[in-house]
């Protein structure tokens, strides 16, 4: 989980978390997750689940687009850092969009400027218009679709890229940081994704 991810979900999405919904987090980082973490006190029903084996998971799963859940089963299905790694999520959103009630939510955050990273693949990167797309092939109708960074504040000059915290701390990097603000030198961030969107048909 990348700084800037946490950031965007916390200034766009966790407003929709409350504690009557039924929450379902696709591949989550940790248990609890950084985005549970971040709703703990509003939320009482948080499951998982992931491809990997880990007896903390509600849930595993034996493919991409196949999910041992039934249909309408959540209130708000969330994956961050999740669909990058997809081999065709065109297909997976629409098993995404299944187990999510009618009128229910999807939320995803996905990287558009990190470097190529297995797990165990790299596939994607989406930007706005990319996601919409996406979420009309699975019956859901995008109610917000950001994408921007929150890394760094007070810089006057950023170059897209991975978070301050996986960047390795050079010379260069020191002087970018100490100087930034005062003579424009770049400054790598992360940008991200963020698109949440109600499921209004059931998708064929």
């Amino acid at each position: 989980m990348h700084e800037n991810s946490r950031l965007m979900f916390t200034e766009f999405a966790a407003q929709f978390f409350e504690a009557s919904l039924k929450v379902l987090e696709i591949g989550p980082d940790d248990f609890p997750s950084t985005y549970e973490s971040a709703c703990r006190e509003r939320v009482t029903v948080w499951d998982t689940i992931d491809m990997k084996e880990d007896s903390r998971l509600t849930f595993q799963s034996t493919g991409e687009y196949n999910f041992p859940i039934p249909d309408e089963a959540y209130d708000i299905i969330l994956s961050g850092n999740v669909m990058e790694h997809v081999r065709k999520p065109w297909i997976w959103i629409k098993e995404v969009a299944r187990v999510c009630k009618l009128g229910g939510m999807v939320i995803t955050l996905n990287p558009v400027s990190w470097s190529y990273h297995e797990a165990p693949i790299d596939c994607w990167r989406a930007y706005p218009e990319g996601m919409k797309a996406l979420y009309e092939e699975g019956g859901l109708r995008v109610i917000l679709c950001e994408w921007g960074s929150f890394e760094t504040p007070g810089y006057r000059v950023y170059r897209p890229g991975v978070s301050v915290s996986y960047q390795p701390q050079t010379c260069k990097w020191r002087l970018a940081r100490r100087f930034g603000p005062q003579f424009g030198l770049p400054v790598e961030r992360a940008y991200d994704t963020i698109t949440v969107g109600i499921k209004e048909i059931i998708a064929g």
